[in-house]
């Protein structure tokens, strides 16, 4: 009896050591479509931003995800622009030099290019 308690109970601590198996599968992007994979997209992110933003240098980034294939309406005859989209949260200095506070962001790379961005105010 103290032998099948035993192996019960090491069934169960055998079966929780396994690792276990996401019901999740990565789709790859077309690079036709997509473009070629941002590998170097914190650098591609950091170098638009210093163009952008009002004191570039404060920039303070939590990146949230890496690059996923995806799309974005294109801004005036609406059709959809594909590329890698990178979220983040981005904390800078305004025009006055106060921070901001940490903001969500959402930037959209094509061919190591950033080519539309969320979260801006322009």
């Amino acid at each position: 009896m103290k032998t099948l308690a035993a192996l019960i109970g090491f069934a169960f601590c055998a079966v929780s050591v396994l690792p276990a198996q996401t019901g999740v599968m990565e789709i790859g992007a077309d690079p036709k479509l997509h473009g070629e994979y941002p590998k170097n997209y914190q650098e591609i992110i950091n170098t638009w931003l210093q163009t952008v933003l009002v004191d570039g240098p404060s920039a303070q980034i939590q990146w949230v995800s890496g690059p996923k294939p995806g799309t974005m309406p294109e801004k005036k005859n609406g059709k959809a622009l594909f590329g890698y989209l990178v979220e983040f949260k981005l904390n800078s200095r305004n025009r006055f030099g106060a921070y901001t506070g940490m903001q969500k962001k959402t930037v959209l790379i094509h061919d190591g290019e950033v080519i539309k961005a969320t979260g801006f105010g322009f």
